[in-house]
């Protein structure tokens, strides 16, 4: 029945401005806007609606996922730009640079967490 759909998600922020600002200018995305809201174009034509919601509460779980070669350098740059990297009480620990080496500890993926200007949490994490 929807296996043919061209699916989109989408997500709320308290502050559509400041949101569009810190995506365009700290993570670097191609962020077109509207009437309606903004649109983040991602990797391989993919595409995130992104809304404005006055009495918008953070999920407290990871919204967005960025897979990416080199944790190391996509987190250095983006701490350059700016974002600053989540602490969490884990059973591995993050290292300095807030990077859970999953990997390493049979975990999973290496993985940072940081948040958007409304709270949502998003990740970069190696492929």
């Amino acid at each position: 029945m929807l296996q043919e759909s061209l699916a989109y998600s989408g997500f709320a922020v308290k502050d559509l401005t400041a949101a569009k600002e810190f995506y365009e200018n700290k993570l670097g995305l191609k962020v077109d806007q509207d009437n309606m809201g903004t649109t983040l174009h991602l990797g391989g034509g993919l595409s995130v609606f992104v809304y404005d919601k006055p009495d918008h509460q953070p999920a407290t779980y990871t919204i967005l996922n960025f897979p990416v070669d080199d944790i190391d350098a996509v987190v250095d740059e983006l701490a350059a730009n700016g974002v600053e990297f989540e602490k969490y009480d884990m059973p591995h620990p993050q290292d300095e640079k807030g990077i859970l080496r999953g990997k390493a500890a049979g975990y999973g993926p290496d993985i940072a967490r940081f948040t958007d200007p409304s709270g949502n949490i998003f990740s970069v994490q190696s492929n």
